[in-house]
């Protein structure tokens, strides 16, 4: 059986920014596409126009953990953030554990660390899809 290609954006959550990417499953890459510099309504108006762009099937959003797997203040802010996007947007939401994901992005030599974070959330979020 095979499923139809889905359109997918990714977020990485921050309290200040909040990093975007794209991708499909189709390809199974990710590109990033900028971050959101907003917080409140203002971040959501944002995410709105990128919504009405992109048209994404579903959404993605890294959820951080301690080195050790344990949850931590973070853990609790992004998935709040995940079940807003999914109360506003009436969209499926994934989540994906993003450690590291920023440090690889800086270590990349990214110029915006926060969507290039949440490409490497998104095509995370692939390489679990496709092993499972």
């Amino acid at each position: 059986m095979t499923s139809q290609p889905r359109s997918y954006l990714a977020f990485d959550f921050g309290l200040k920014r909040v990093g975007a990417a794209t991708g499909n499953s189709l390809t199974g890459n990710a590109q990033p596409l900028r971050t959101i510099a907003a917080e409140g309504d203002a971040r959501f108006a944002a995410i709105a126009k990128l919504l009405a762009e992109w048209q994404p099937d579903a959404l993605v959003v890294g959820v951080p953990f301690h080195p050790d797997g344990a949850a931590h203040e973070n853990t609790a802010r992004a998935r709040r953030f995940a079940r807003q996007l999914h109360g506003r947007f009436r969209l499926p939401v994934h989540e994906v554990d993003e450690r590291y994901t920023t440090t690889e992005a800086l270590g990349s030599g990214a110029r915006d660390a926060d969507a290039v974070s949440a490409c490497i959330i998104l095509q995370q979020f692939f390489r679990e899809r496709t092993s499972s």
